[in-house]
């Protein structure tokens, strides 16, 4: 068994990124290239919503489909245990319908709200080329252009690879999955990728001020500008430039099949990446991976008017839902992130210290981790820790 400081000591390094400071206040810099290119600037970081009657702040819960729903009920449960200030306004997107009123009614809810905690919304690829994808709808209306993974070793798991420390920042909004598609001819489909100088730019300055900010040394971009030389390339030359007004920040840039191979490899190296929203998709997979699993880590989509918090990785999890087995760590550590942005700092690090501690002490995990444990022991037992800790601050 670890030392009982163990989890507290990892807390303390984690805690950094997770502290919600990435919600507050940063400025696009106004150097001249910048300007030169979008000739404004843009706050482009998410003031939170200021808490209405009495203090209570209300959050839009979007369940989802597969483990969202189950995982959300333990978060909602370990909130009312933990008295948390927050009111959640339940709104259900039905993944099967057709229609996007569901969706739509989950971003207006949003929008009045300002904040959400969402499970994944599946996307059935059986369904007509019409039908978009919810989570891209929901990303793409609120513009939350930057999805911001913190992929790091966690106390208690064991995987092949140590020492893990990479923050993943993607742009959420273009790409790939700009849902632009026709098929003028029988049998010849194109897929158009749209990348553009305003988002690049916007996407590679939020990596880099977010770089300074968590006193991060190193940036590296991952393209496929060798093959996509116009649209790839531009995004590249983008993250060049911006690179060039953060002169203590090392800058350099990696194609996205070698990257992949680097991080089974040497994960080690990498210390911020910044990248397209395909790209982005496919790393945050693996790195979850290499700590672990997707039933770890969190993330969070931001945009300048809206917050949007989840697991990192956007599965379903359809195939292990309502057994009781799924990890709420990502989950439970996702709300954390929410409780930051909101600004309940007391309340964000006593959950997540008893998660921690759960993980790490107890070494009560699931089958995912290896472990024999279901949902509702690790939630109890995060709320019996909870209690615990709160009864010895009252003592002193």
């Amino acid at each position: 068994m670890a030392a009982p400081s163990a989890a507290l000591s990892m807390s303390r390094v984690i805690n950094p990124f997770w502290r919600g400071r990435v919600g507050n206040t940063v400025k696009v810099r106004q150097n001249a290239t910048f300007m030169s290119y979008l000739g404004w600037s843009v706050d482009i970081m998410l003031q939170p919503p200021p808490a209405k009657y009495g203090g209570r702040h209300t959050v839009t819960l979007i369940p989802g489909d597969g483990i969202g729903p189950e995982l959300l009920s333990h978060v909602r449960e370990v909130f009312r245990f933990s008295c948390v200030p927050v009111d959640f306004e339940v709104v259900h997107v039905n993944s099967a319908d057709e229609t996007e009123n569901d969706i739509n009614n989950a971003i207006t809810a949003i929008r009045r709200n300002g904040v959400a905690l969402k499970g994944n919304i599946e996307t059935n690829h059986n369904m007509m080329p019409s039908v978009k994808s919810r989570n891209n709808l929901l990303r793409t209306s609120l513009d939350l252009f930057a999805n911001v993974m913190h992929c790091q070793s966690l106390p208690g798991v064991q995987t092949r690879h140590k020492n893990i420390d990479i923050m993943i920042i993607r742009e959420n909004t273009e790409g790939e999955y700009s849902s632009l598609e026709h098929e003028s001819v029988s049998g010849v489909v194109e897929s158009l990728k749209i990348i553009t100088r305003n988002n690049s730019f916007r996407i590679a300055d939020y990596a880099f001020q977010l770089a300074r900010e968590k006193g991060r040394r190193r940036v590296t971009a991952v393209h496929k500008a060798n093959i996509m030389k116009l649209g790839d390339g531009l995004f590249l030359q983008c993250c060049r430039e911006v690179a060039s007004g953060y002169p203590d920040i090392t800058f350099d840039s990696m194609i996205v099949d070698n990257t992949t191979m680097q991080l089974v490899s040497k994960p080690q190296q990498f210390d911020v990446m910044v990248m397209p929203n395909l790209y982005g998709n496919v790393v945050s997979n693996v790195c979850a991976g290499l700590v672990g699993g997707p039933g770890l880590v969190p993330g969070a989509n931001y945009g300048r008017d809206y917050a949007v918090f989840e697991t990192a990785t956007r599965n379903t999890g359809k195939s292990i839902a309502n057994r009781n087995i799924a990890n709420p760590t990502a989950m439970l550590l996702a709300s954390c992130m929410m409780l930051d942005h909101l600004k309940l700092h007391d309340h964000a690090s006593s959950i997540r210290n008893a998660v921690l501690t759960t993980m790490n002490e107890t070494r009560l995990h699931t089958a995912d981790i290896g472990g024999q444990g279901t949902t509702s022991e690790v939630v109890q037992s995060v709320m019996r820790i909870i209690q615990s800790k709160g009864q010895l601050t009252a003592e002193l």
